[in-house]
């Protein structure tokens, strides 16, 4: 595919055939995307990649808890999980909304799971003592992440961004042998879309892009 239809075209797939994807195809799709750039070149990226069932019904219950809350803060019009705005929402509160199952369902039973995980080790954290919470260590794992998902694309193939077991990031580590120091930062379903989107909506540039500061003109078209 052009590269621009790739990145057009590239939407978040939650629902798959069950056709099998090949140990040969993650392999191709890994290989290309190893090209994405890190901080220092240090590459500090872990690929797991779960087909085992007993992984997944595992790492089930690891999401729940975080999509439970996720759900019950957009039913209270709250922007979920954000640390300027916290949640009003009382633990009881939460406890009473029912997690979306058939989400967690389809994104355990993928054909295949690649969790994506990140050497804290050799990561530069170069906003680690600002008084907010840090974006920049990020910088070096997530272009990866989009290039393996981009690659997917490539193939025919798709799945989604998600962060939900990352919320229970300790127990995830434990299942799975995963060093302390290792951070999850995504856990990525892949496999043949039932449907493909070839038309994905997004703010226009005007949106977002301003010249020379906070507040400027719109970027000329």
């Amino acid at each position: 595919m052009e590269l621009n239809d790739v990145m057009r075209t590239t939407f978040a797939a939650r629902d798959f055939t069950d056709e099998p994807v090949p140990d040969a195809v993650i392999r191709r799709i890994l290989d290309n995307a190893r090209f994405a750039p890190s901080g220092g070149n240090r590459q500090g990226w872990k690929v797991l990649v779960v087909r085992d069932q007993k992984t997944r019904a595992a790492l089930g219950p690891l999401i729940r808890p975080t999509m439970q809350r996720y759900r019950a803060q957009q039913q209270a019009g709250e922007a979920p999980w954000n640390t300027i705005n916290p949640t009003r929402l009382t633990p009881e509160e939460i406890a009473r909304v029912e997690p979306p199952q058939s989400l967690i369902d389809a994104i355990c039973n993928a054909p295949v799971i690649l969790l994506v995980f990140v050497d804290l080790s050799v990561v530069a954290s170069f906003d680690s003592e600002l008084d907010r919470i840090g974006v920049i260590s990020g910088a070096s794992v997530y272009p990866f992440v989009w290039n393996i998902l981009m690659g997917a694309r490539n193939e025919g193939l798709g799945g989604t961004l998600t962060t939900f077991a990352a919320g229970n990031e300790p127990d995830v580590q434990a299942l799975l042998g995963v060093p302390s120091h290792v951070a999850l930062a995504a856990m990525l379903p892949i496999g043949k879309p039932v449907k493909q989107l070839t038309k994905l909506k997004r703010k226009q540039v005007d949106e977002f892009a301003m010249l020379e500061r906070w507040g400027g003109a719109p970027l000329p078209s």
